[in-house]
């Protein structure tokens, strides 16, 4: 998963004319650390998307302006538009991440 660390680089990256994921954290959230355990097998089994990682404390207006209230989040963007948004309440197991993606991902 590669890192966002400014609100510039995140813009261009959303703007992609493909799907990406991009997961919200931060280093104080026990829900994000435990994510971590899990998260790389469904970033390998959805290998064909670029995955990215950003800071929501570093990048506050990227949460702000997406309405990422909890975390950890995942969104899908394409073309600057947020396609899906799993809120941190439904993203607390692999099996809601998998369901998730399965639903919004473009085969």
């Amino acid at each position: 998963m590669r890192t966002i660390s400014q609100y510039a680089e995140f813009e261009e990256i959303i703007n992609q004319d493909e799907q990406i994921i991009v997961k919200f954290f931060a280093d104080w959230c026990p829900d994000c650390s435990r994510m971590d355990y899990w998260i790389d097998p469904i970033v390998d089994e959805y290998h064909d998307i670029t995955w990215y990682k950003i800071n929501r404390d570093q990048v506050p207006e990227a949460a702000t302006e997406n309405d990422v209230m909890g975390i950890p989040s995942l969104l899908i963007f394409k073309n600057g538009v947020k396609q899906a948004h799993l809120h941190s309440a439904n993203a607390k197991t692999p099996e809601e991440v998998k369901a998730f993606l399965a639903e919004h991902i473009e085969k």
